[in-house]
């Protein structure tokens, strides 16, 4: 209980020195009731028309700078996807391409392979026509070598014997000459 008496000593000490240090500064209740009513008009005033308004500003801005932060970080995430999607893009690009590379290898050996058969082919044909045509020219050139052999034998024969062979002479010694060299080869 002395401790509720020490405070209202306290309080009475202090409502004391209010009073004097009124009087000595001319206080009036009136003019101290009416600038308590000015002031608070003037605070009503302030906070309906100004800091009201301040505050909705200040919330508007700090709502503003939420949403572009939210909006920077989606736009940091969109940005992250489209780099991840990019890299896949680029990894698939050079794949197919690696992919087209070796198919191109192996269709250029292809393509070599099959030029290289073709070539080797026309070669064969070339040579089996060049040995056809050596081996046609070789009978044609024998033909004509037994024919002109047998003519010489004929002439031969004739100017060595005298004589004047007649046609069937003839073929009978050229048919002789031409079982003899055909027997030689």
């Amino acid at each position: 209980m002395n401790g509720y008496y020490l405070l209202a000593n306290i309080g009475s000490d202090l409502v004391a020195a209010a009073q004097k240090t009124g009087e000595a500064f001319g206080f009036n209740r009136a003019l101290f009731l009416s600038q308590v009513i000015s002031f608070c008009v003037v605070a009503f005033l302030l906070h309906r028309f100004a800091y009201k308004p301040i505050l909705k500003v200040l919330e508007d801005r700090k709502k503003r700078i939420a949403d572009s932060l939210a909006n920077a970080e989606r736009i940091h995430a969109e940005l992250a996807k489209a780099e991840t999607a990019r890299k896949e893009i680029l990894d698939k690009a050079y794949a197919d391409a690696n992919l087209m590379l070796v198919e191109t290898r192996a269709a250029t050996t292809k393509v070599q392979e099959h030029e290289s058969q073709k070539a080797v082919e026309a070669a064969h044909q070339i040579l089996s026509k060049a040995r056809e045509q050596s081996d046609s020219d070789r009978e044609r050139m024998r033909a004509d070598l037994m024919r002109e052999m047998g003519r010489l034998v004929v002439q031969t024969t004739i100017k060595v014997t005298g004589k004047v062979l007649t046609a069937e002479d003839q073929k009978r010694l050229i048919d002789e000459v031409n079982r003899e060299f055909a027997s030689t080869k």
